[in-house]
């Protein structure tokens, strides 16, 4: 089984800048794309931003140019550093990690449970 565990979210100031990572365990061989998504309050899931195994990297138009994206290959981990912050960044950020392989088998598709971004004006 493959499990993503977000962390660092939490409250800040517009114009703020905070740090997410996002770490996936299990026996992983390794993992094509990793990616940001959030969910705010009464809206659809949007993708933030996704970085593949090379390091590509694609933004939201939202996102972009205050928002990067990273990743740890060695430590199957992603991160979102996002500065500037505004109040419609207030959101649920949830990792995903696309073509998960493992020995047994490969996942096309696994979610961490979420983490909450609350930015005050």
């Amino acid at each position: 089984q493959v499990q993503l565990v977000e962390s660092g979210g939490g409250m800040v100031q517009a114009g703020g800048s905070l740090r997410l990572s996002c770490a996936a365990s299990g026996v992983i061989i390794s993992i094509n794309s990793m990616a940001w998504y959030r969910q705010a309050p009464g809206k659809q899931r949007e993708l933030v931003a996704v970085i593949t195994s090379g390091g590509s990297t694609n933004y939201a138009d939202s996102a972009a140019g205050r928002f990067t994206i990273s990743r740890d290959n060695a430590k199957n981990t992603v991160y979102l550093q996002m500065n500037s912050l505004k109040p419609e960044d207030t959101a649920v950020y949830y990792c995903n990690a696309g073509g998960v392989r493992t020995r047994e088998t490969l996942f096309m598709n696994c979610w961490g449970k979420g983490t909450l971004v609350t930015v005050s004006s």
